[in-house]
């Protein structure tokens, strides 16, 4: 059912925790699945320099949120606003198709908080 990437990154998520001094901070949630998902940058010279989550919800919710730090992190905040859901799945070698809504919370996650640093910055 779920790919190796994906098990890999829910049994050995990346990333996780919260940064104190973060810049900008994202949380999504589906009510219909109960997955929340909150993600924590710190952003220096519009570079995405270290980025963690903290997860409440499935494996592919796990394992979402650590791809998509992973994806985010060295990026500028430009390059970081243009990954998508679709774009986390095919790095974790897909998703089935009733979990495809949490790697849309993890990319929606990710615009959050960039998004909130850039209200936060202006």
């Amino acid at each position: 059912m779920y790919t190796d990437k994906v098990m890999d990154h829910f049994s050995n998520p990346r990333n996780v925790g919260e940064i104190d001094d973060a810049n900008g901070v994202g949380e999504v949630g589906n009510a219909s699945c109960g997955d929340i998902m909150k993600i924590f940058l710190k952003v220096e010279d519009d570079i995405i320099k270290d980025v963690k989550f903290k997860t409440f919800g499935c494996g592919a919710a796990i394992a979402t949120s650590s791809m998509v730090t992973e994806m985010a992190i060295g990026k500028t905040l430009d390059e970081a606003w243009k990954l998508s859901n679709e774009a986390v799945a095919e790095a974790l070698d897909g998703l089935p198709s009733q979990k495809m809504h949490c790697s849309n919370l993890a990319a929606d996650a990710l615009h959050e908080a960039i998004k909130n640093y850039r209200e936060n910055k202006a």
